[in-house]
């Protein structure tokens, strides 16, 4: 008997980060002691209260069972409230909110929702690798848009507008855009919602770096009419610095959760209490919370700044997110020719731009999860090699 790998499969191949961490194992025992610049999984804490509350909840005999497929009440509530606050949007906690284990495993879900074989999805180049993996694992078609920075990284909508969108289903959008940290504007959304609406495209906004250096975070569902066809993603994982404990949601309108809802009992079966509890704590933190994590990280940006300028990076310092998205000097043939001078020549990993699209293979992107101290002995290292 021959075992092979389901034809879905085809064409999916490991995770780019997957694959690198493992070579950086490599050189690290090789005694390189690499500084690894590249993914953004925060190294800050969380609120001391939202651990608190972990702490306590767990050692509760009673909530150790299985939990509520639409999640805890409380959560639910608490998600609610979070975006009446902050994106001035109203939703309904018993109707228009699925709690996720990770917006990442909501990603899969929506795909797996409503592509059939052979439907269309845009998906934004550059852009999260994700978006086309679980299109492509979920049956679907990826057609890329392409993102340009003298269109400041946004949708060419006139030219969509000349392409068959028959077969169009699903439209990935994400804002602030990762990886270039593009900001959007009302205008921009106004836009998105508009587009959706007149070509019955059902839009999924990937949100979870609307927090980070930014003081203004927006929701496409703040758009009049968006819950006609706009799913959102959100997450704790950048805004609260819980990547590792898995909490995301996603706001829709009440058929689109139901619908969602019917592949998702199917694939889980709840999150702990415990760590819904403490993301609900974590969601009613104040101002004060953001703006002591975004003057760490607007520190930290400085210095990647001046780590890029060193590299004769060219780059926007209007940057959102926990990332710097740059452009490399013209005597490089990509971002990887350029991260792999870095990562043997300087022990610095860097991601390439390429990994996001081709639209990104003139650039690189680098993480700001790390200590200032890490930051300059990263300097050290390229300005000495």
């Amino acid at each position: 008997m021959k075992i092979t790998t389901s034809k879905r499969l085809e064409g999916i191949g490991e995770y780019y980060f997957s694959q690198k961490l493992r070579e950086i194992d490599e050189l690290n025992k090789q005694g390189k002691n690499i500084i690894n610049l590249g993914i953004g999984s925060p190294d800050l804490p969380p609120h001391p209260d939202v651990i608190k509350v972990l702490q306590d909840e767990a050692a509760k005999p009673t909530v150790h069972a299985y939990q509520n497929y639409k999640g805890s009440p409380i959560l639910r509530n608490a998600i609610s409230a979070w975006y009446d606050t902050w994106y001035q949007v109203k939703l309904d906690p018993n109707t228009e909110i699925l709690p996720l284990i990770g917006s990442k495993e909501g990603i899969m879900h929506i795909c797996m929702t409503y592509l059939n074989e052979g439907d269309e999805v845009l998906i934004p180049n550059p852009g999260y690798p994700t978006y086309s993996s679980a299109v492509k694992l979920a049956g679907g078609k990826a057609v890329f848009y392409e993102l340009k920075q003298e269109n400041d990284w946004q949708p060419d909508f006139e030219a969509l507008e000349k392409t068959d969108l028959s077969k169009v289903k699903l439209l990935w959008v994400n804002y602030p855009h990762m990886p270039t940290g593009e900001l959007p504007t009302k205008e921009l959304f106004e836009k998105i919602v508009s587009f959706g609406r007149k070509h019955q495209i059902l839009v999924c906004h990937d949100n979870p770096y609307s927090f980070i250096l930014n003081e203004t975070p927006m929701s496409l569902l703040a758009v009049p009419g968006a819950k006609d066809v706009v799913i959102e993603l959100n997450s704790l994982s950048k805004s609260q610095n819980m990547a590792g404990w898995r909490v995301g949601m996603l706001s829709a309108a009440k058929e689109r959760i139901d619908e969602i809802l019917r592949f998702k009992s199917n694939m889980d079966s709840g999150m702990f209490l415990p760590v819904q509890l403490a993301a609900a704590t974590a969601l009613g933190l104040g101002k004060d919370w953001y703006a002591s994590v975004n003057s760490i990280y607007a520190a930290r940006r400085e210095k990647v700044f001046e780590l890029l300028s060193l590299l004769g990076c060219n780059f926007s310092v209007k940057q959102a997110g926990m990332f710097v998205w740059a452009k490399i000097p013209d005597q490089y043939k990509d971002g990887y020719e350029l991260s792999d001078k870095v990562l043997y020549g300087s022990n610095v990993f860097i991601t390439p731009g390429g990994i996001f699209g081709t639209a990104g293979e003139k650039f690189i992107r680098v993480s700001l999860c790390g200590s200032i101290e890490r930051f300059e002995e990263a300097i050290s290292r390229i300005s000495n090699s």
